[in-house]
């Protein structure tokens, strides 16, 4: 899918043209990337990634477009939200475009095909990228805790690493996992349930205040968690959205979740002291943004919403900064940057 076809896609209503783009991604025959340059390289909780820029979970809910986004250079993939059971999500309309705000507001609920068909597709997925699951739990299940475990023993050698999702405002009640007993019962439950040395990091929302960042991050070290995920959509609504959207329920994300994602992750880095590698998420949408971030404290970065607005020649362009940066400053490893602007 090139940057041209980002634009057509942008002319249609969004849902039809997120399911567009999968289709293409998954169909088209899309030439190999070129080999990433070097300095790139690094390790994220003993994954070894070829660079640090993956996509965001979001985009390919049910793995359906691995093939065709093995070849748009990312260092890594999440997929997902899968729950253990397929589920139709939040009524239409449900995916909103603030395209005055280079930004998106989405209640989609969790829509995906199920653990089975998750599961049958990454069998069949390119062995030479690495892949994430990330879990969620039905909506109307009485033990949300269960329903990770089901997720992580069902996608056992299967995905590369797991993403415990507790932060998406979408369905009701999930947030409160964030708690410090729910969140023990959980982390605890899920801790017995591993059985191979796939790593699995938690995804925490931007809407929480830093004594709850910490208390998570805490909590998450007790638990062996391999990392965090630093962060999910946003609830909030800052005064500069200018789009006739804004008011739409949601979670926002792009452009206008950058500073808070941002400060969430300094919070989340301030806490863990290293003990954690933290991913960065949300609003990132240039190399400059990405450099930003790793200085801040995150070994690796993910986009999504910057992908709808600058096509996928973003990836590359985030790559080409980084790799220049890097060298610029006297690094020769991602790795070596990691929380030096603290």
């Amino acid at each position: 899918m090139s940057d041209i076809g980002a634009v057509l896609l942008r002319q249609v209503e969004p849902e039809t043209a997120h399911r567009l783009a999968i289709r293409a991604l998954a169909t088209l025959p899309l030439p190999k990337p070129p080999a990433d340059d070097p300095i790139l390289r690094t390790t994220v909780a003993g994954l070894d990634l070829p660079n640090p820029v993956g996509l965001a979970a979001g985009l390919d809910k049910n793995g359906e477009a691995l093939r065709g986004l093995s070849r748009l250079g990312f260092g890594f993939v999440e997929c997902g939200s899968v729950t253990p059971l397929p589920q139709a999500g939040n009524p239409k309309p449900r995916l909103f475009r603030l395209s005055e705000d280079r930004a998106i507001i989405n209640r989609m609920g969790f829509n995906n095909d199920g653990l089975e068909a998750f599961a049958a597709r990454l069998d069949a997925r390119p062995r030479h990228m690495v892949v994430g699951g990330n879990l969620g739990a039905n909506k109307d299940t009485e033990d949300r805790a269960a329903d990770y475990v089901l997720g992580l023993k069902r996608l056992a050698g299967r995905a590369d690493y797991f993403t415990v999702n507790i932060s998406s405002p979408n369905t009701p009640g999930l947030r409160a996992l964030q708690g410090r007993a729910a969140l023990d019962d959980l982390l605890g439950r899920v801790a017995e349930a591993r059985s191979g040395p796939q790593p699995v990091f938690l995804k925490i929302a931007p809407d929480l205040s830093e004594a709850e960042i910490v208390m998570i991050v805490e909590a998450a070290l007790a638990h062996r968690i391999d990392g965090l995920i630093v962060s999910n959509t946003t609830l909030e609504r800052p005064a500069s959205l200018k789009s006739g959207l804004a008011g739409e329920a949601g979670g926002l994300s792009g452009a206008p979740l950058r500073d808070l994602a941002q400060n969430a992750l300094i919070h989340a880095a301030t806490a863990s002291e290293g003990r954690l590698p933290l991913i960065a998420v949300g609003g990132i949408a240039s190399g400059a943004d990405a450099w930003a971030r790793i200085r801040a404290g995150a070994s690796a970065i993910q986009v999504y919403s910057a992908l709808i607005y600058e096509g996928p020649g973003l990836v590359a362009a985030i790559k080409r900064d980084l790799a220049a940066r890097l060298r610029a400053e006297g690094f020769s490893t991602v790795s070596e940057a990691v929380s030096t602007g603290r």
